[in-house]
């Protein structure tokens, strides 16, 4: 079984930053295929960024490209994802997944956190 803890939401102003953590546990994090999620109030959830387990690959939603970084320490099973420039539309529920690939669709990914809050104020 695998744990994930996410950690760091929070209030922002727009144009702010903010960093978000998961901490994995359980099993061998240096595996997984790490990726967030983020759930907006009425909406469906949307794919933001993944990262393979070496690092060496990421991927990310059109909408954060440029803004989001994602990356991740094997040494303290622990993923970030740093945001820059926030928008109002950046207000959802961040949710951390584990999968042992990559799909940008929610249904890949047997493990979730239990997901933080992140507001940005219009």
């Amino acid at each position: 079984q695998v744990q994930l803890v996410e950690s760091g939401g929070g209030l922002v102003q727009a144009g702010g930053s903010l960093r978000l953590s998961c901490a994995v546990s359980g099993r061998t994090f240096s595996r997984y295929v790490m990726a967030w999620f983020r759930q907006a109030p009425g909406k469906d959830r949307e794919f933001v960024a993944a990262i393979t387990w070496s690092g060496g690959s990421t991927w990310y939603a059109d909408s954060v490209k440029g803004r989001f970084t994602m990356s991740r320490d094997n040494a303290k099973d622990t993923v970030y994802l740093q945001m820059t420039t926030m928008k109002p539309e950046d207000t959802a529920v961040y949710y951390c997944a584990a999968s042992s690939s990559f799909a940008s669709y929610g249904g890949n990914y047997p493990y979730w956190g239990q997901g933080t809050q992140v507001t940005v104020p219009s």
